[in-house]
């Protein structure tokens, strides 16, 4: 379901399309929860999973609904409406990932909501090309107005200190939750890990900053895990910020290996 939904606002040329998409899943899911799934291969698989784990439906909802509202191709107000929706997207998919993995724990559901809401961050960061050369701009405009940026300079892929500037804002924000999340490490129970570490292997997307920004972000770099999410910010970072540089792009082959690691050392 999360794909299906996750592709609708791409795959329609008008909203009224989208909300009739919308509006047969959260049929959908009102059906399974009455134990009469309509005969879609994932409507089936995802009762299913209902009746095995006794999934949340306030999670689902929560995904559809924040989908819906995402169908209007606007630049987010400020960074809180940005982690809002990554809130109900993408910390809800993990919630529902630790009741799948049997986990009800008050510190894990803490590293799930910043750890989804740094993936919400890192995703917008790294669809800003995609998305600039579709002629649209989702960054949040807080950010950008308090570094003079426009929309048109991310068109132009501009790499302008100020440009730059708003994308580390963003990355340190990034930053700020993940290093929250894993300050939960101790107490968050080890069965709840593996949850974390697939949900920051995030799928592929399609000159030099001042001294200062490195200084600053220079204390970020301590954190030890080397997964995805991670490998991203330290990329962007060692690229001056520049967010269309090539090398951001590129697979990094190595990411399984450092998955690997992660999970032998039980981290996240």
């Amino acid at each position: 379901m999360w794909n299906w939904l996750r592709l609708v606002k791409d795959s329609v040329s008008e909203k009224t399309i989208g909300l009739m998409r919308m509006q047969f899943w959260k049929n959908t899911v009102d059906d399974i929860y009455c134990d009469s799934p309509p005969h879609q291969p994932v409507a089936i698989e995802l009762w299913k999973a209902v009746k095995r784990h006794n999934l949340t439906k306030r999670w689902l909802m929560k995904i559809i609904d924040e989908r819906e509202k995402n169908l209007d191709d606007k630049a987010y107000r400020n960074i809180q409406e940005l982690e809002n929706y990554a809130e109900n997207t993408q910390s809800s998919l993990l919630y529902l990932t630790l009741e799948i993995l049997g986990i009800k724990d008050l510190h894990a559901d803490h590293a799930a909501s910043h750890i989804g809401k740094a993936q919400g961050i890192v995703t917008c960061l790294r669809a800003t090309p995609y998305h600039g050369s579709r002629r649209r701009v989702f960054l949040p405009m807080d950010i950008c107005m308090l570094h003079s940026v426009s929309q048109e300079d991310f068109l132009r892929k501009s790499q302008d200190k100020n440009v730059r500037d708003v994308v580390y804002d963003m990355a340190s924000q990034a930053h700020l939750h993940l290093k929250h999340a894993r300050s939960f490490h101790k107490s968050v129970p080890v069965k709840a890990f593996p949850a974390f570490l697939q949900t920051v292997a995030l799928q592929k997307s399609k000159g030099s900053c001042t001294r200062g920004l490195r200084r600053r972000w220079g204390r970020f770099t301590s954190c030890s895990a080397k997964v995805a999410l991670e490998d991203y910010l330290k990329k962007i970072q060692q690229v001056d910020f520049d967010i269309f540089h090539p090398s951001l792009q590129q697979k990094n082959t190595l990411l399984p290996l450092s998955l690997y690691i992660q999970s032998w050392r039980k981290r996240y």
